[in-house]
């Protein structure tokens, strides 16, 4: 039981601002070995999303909501996940060996591609997310998005080996959380009772095995930017995914 709460303690801590590290001394090979728990990371954070979206519509246009929803996400994550998308972008977009899109996803400083790749994923979600609040079944889509962003994460480091040679806490991440994260993740979607949502759950899938497949055959696995690009898209999918239900 206290190697599952310090586990849970770690994947907060990893993929949050939630400053759970001032009560529980982590090291990396905690973080390594937290990674099952990422969904429920995910669901947390799209608990605590909606539940701001409701103390705010009934006072601000769904617009507005919209954008300060996207604002939290960054604070809740400190954008992580946006992070890992732009240096990605930069990556793939402007290097053209291994070694060159490696060394580029390194660097600290955003480029072209990063900065649009950036503008079009704030931009997609906060009309998806305008779209959604404006009508009445917006809670399910914002919790299962981020939940099922980062079941993606499970899905590409069970995949694919680590791409760089120094050492990560990517490493330690591997199929044993996937199982574990998976079953959490169908049972949440079970409770929904909805098939929208295994819609979704399918399209994060599709998304994960294309990516996998560009990752694999471009750096010859993942790195923590690849896996971070990859739940940032996926979770942007699955709001696109409702608002096509609701058009």
């Amino acid at each position: 039981m206290r190697k599952a709460v310090r586990s849970l303690a770690a994947a907060i801590a990893f993929l949050t601002r939630i400053p759970v590290g001032r009560w529980v001394d982590l090291s990396s090979e905690d973080v390594s070995r937290s990674e099952g728990w990422f969904p429920v990371v995910g669901l947390l954070v799209g608990q605590i999303e909606c539940a701001v979206a409701w103390l705010l519509l009934p006072h601000l246009p769904a617009a507005v909501t919209a954008v300060l929803l996207v604002v939290l996400d960054v604070l809740l994550t400190g954008a992580l996940h946006y992070d890992g998308l732009a240096d990605s972008a930069d990556g793939f977009g402007g290097g053209k060996s291994r070694d060159d899109i490696l060394r580029i996803m390194r660097d600290h400083a955003i480029g072209s591609y990063g900065g649009v790749a950036l503008v079009l994923a704030v931009g997609m979600k906060i009309a998806a997310l305008a779209a959604l609040l404006g009508g009445a079944a917006w809670p399910r889509p914002l919790i299962a998005a981020p939940m099922l962003g980062r079941w993606a994460i499970l899905l590409l480091s069970a995949a694919l080996p680590y791409a760089r040679q120094t050492a990560s806490v990517v490493v330690g991440m591997g199929r044993k959380a996937l199982v574990w994260g998976s079953l959490f993740t169908a049972a949440v979607l079970l409770a929904y009772r909805d098939p929208l949502v295994w819609i979704a759950a399918a399209v994060v899938l599709a998304i994960a095995a294309i990516l996998g497949l560009y990752y694999r055959r471009r750096i010859g696995g993942v790195t923590g930017d690849t896996l971070g690009a990859c739940a940032e898209i996926g979770e942007i999918a699955v709001l696109v995914v409702f608002v096509w239900r609701a058009g």
